[in-house]
């Protein structure tokens, strides 16, 4: 009895852990870091962001040339001059400039410039997709750094009562009042928690590393302690998710606009048949002997044959482009469906076994603990069990962090998916408003 009354104290006071929300003090540097945070920096540094979004401009500076007529073709002739003295012949000779304008077959322009105008929209499409991707890459990143580091939290609250547990184990020992196998099994439990977070704390380094990397930045810079957004409470409709990413996702807004592009061109390649006008005019002048200036006008009106260019082919190949297009489309769409009912089936699994953790399990294993402690009291069990009983609670609540983790990951998803931001990433647990 005079065992348990000199621990009673101690595990009184440190065992039940409630998880602490943030990191132990000199674990984590940095300034305070939010999920709106990391958004505004992959916003202003993002390599990858920034590339697609110059890509997208370039594909709208084409819009202009795309309907224009070709440019007209100037040529200045010096006709029939005599060799060697390279004087004018009589009365043949004269000096003449030639102006030459191509014009298209009507509706070619029109459809060469819409289908200008539907690649620079795809392209525009594309860069918004690839802003979407990045923020669930960088969102995915953020709530792992987060759940490890309140899991790092735990582990060094066990770590240290393990280490209180031992050096009281081993006083009462030494004095003949304690058990050999108490003092190794703390000190068993002490090392592996010890292994535990030196493993955390490399995922953490890693994961940090990749961050820096995504939003462009040196590998050492310091990410402090994280604090994941406040979630929605309820859920949206499954079909209104689907029925909100086949309407909103860049990635089918930019496979439109090819199936649009592929139409156009295939509407030129069917005109591509018809001929197109040449219109000229030719300006002659001569000196005469009265010294005077004798002053022609030509015009000429011309068309090419197109015989030769292979236009059965050029339609076959754009028919294949438009079958292509809409193919890859349709499979895009159904992509979207199905990653959406994934994505929100997992969504729905960690909001579940969080609230299963937190208002059940870690309850249910906190009472236990709290009969062991007093069963140990008494002498009924062993210190070994009512260490393993605090060990689930600590299980337990590093869930709870894992399932916040892919909760996050699953809104991330799920924005990615609609092109829609679903939570206000700037709004934390403790900036909440009763």
């Amino acid at each position: 009895m005079r065992r348990s009354r000199r621990f009673a104290h101690l595990l009184a006071a440190g065992l039940l852990l409630d998880g602490v929300a943030h990191p132990v003090a000199g674990q984590v540097t940095g300034p305070l870091l939010t999920l709106g945070d990391v958004y505004r920096q992959l916003e202003a540094g993002s390599p990858r962001l920034t590339a697609a979004r110059a890509g997208a401009r370039a594909a709208t500076y084409r819009l202009g040339p795309g309907g224009a007529l070709p440019d007209p073709q100037v040529q200045l002739g010096l006709m029939n001059r005599s060799l060697p003295s390279f004087a004018l012949q009589d009365p043949l000779g004269m000096n003449q400039i030639q102006v030459m304008q191509m014009i298209p077959f009507p509706g070619k322009l029109g459809a060469s410039d819409r289908s200008a105008e539907a690649k620079a929209e795809a392209s525009q499409a594309r860069a918004d997709d690839t802003g979407w991707e990045l923020r669930n890459e960088a969102a995915t990143l953020f709530y792992q750094i987060n759940g490890t580091e309140r899991s790092i939290t735990i582990a060094l609250a066990t770590q240290q009562l393990l280490r209180d547990i031992s050096a009281t184990a081993q006083r009462m020992y030494t004095v003949g009042e304690g058990r050999q196998a108490d003092v190794l099994r703390t000190q068993v439990e002490i090392d592996r928690m010890t292994e535990e977070i030196v493993r955390m704390s490399a995922m953490r380094e890693a994961l940090v590393g990749r961050l820096n990397a995504l939003l462009d930045r040196s590998p050492d810079t310091a990410v402090g302690e994280t604090r994941i957004p406040e979630f929605p409470a309820a859920l949206p409709d499954r079909d209104s998710l689907i029925a909100l990413a086949l309407e909103r996702r860049p990635m089918l807004r930019a496979g439109q606009q090819e199936v649009r592009a592929a139409d156009e061109a295939h509407s030129l390649s069917k005109k591509e048949s018809w001929p197109d006008l040449q219109l000229g005019a030719i300006y002659g002048q001569r000196p005469m002997p009265d010294g005077s200036t004798d002053r022609m006008m030509s015009f000429m009106l011309g068309f090419n044959l197109p015989i030769f260019a292979g236009r059965g082919r050029m339609r076959d190949e754009t028919q294949a482009m438009q079958d292509m297009t809409r193919a890859d489309l349709a499979s895009m769409e159904a992509d979207t469906r199905g990653r959406v009912a994934v994505a929100y089936a997992d969504l729905r699994q960690a909001r579940e076994l969080k609230d299963l953790y937190r208002e059940t399990l870690l309850p249910q294993t906190r009472a236990t603990v709290t009969s062991t402690l007093a069963a140990y009291q008494v002498g009924d069990v062993n210190l070994m069990t009512l260490l393993d009983a605090q060990m689930t609670v600590n299980r337990y609540q590093q869930l709870v962090y894992q399932s916040e983790a892919a909760e996050g990951q699953g809104w991330a998803e799920l924005e990615m998916l609609t092109g829609t931001a679903l939570l206000d990433p700037d709004r934390t647990h403790s900036s909440k408003t009763e």
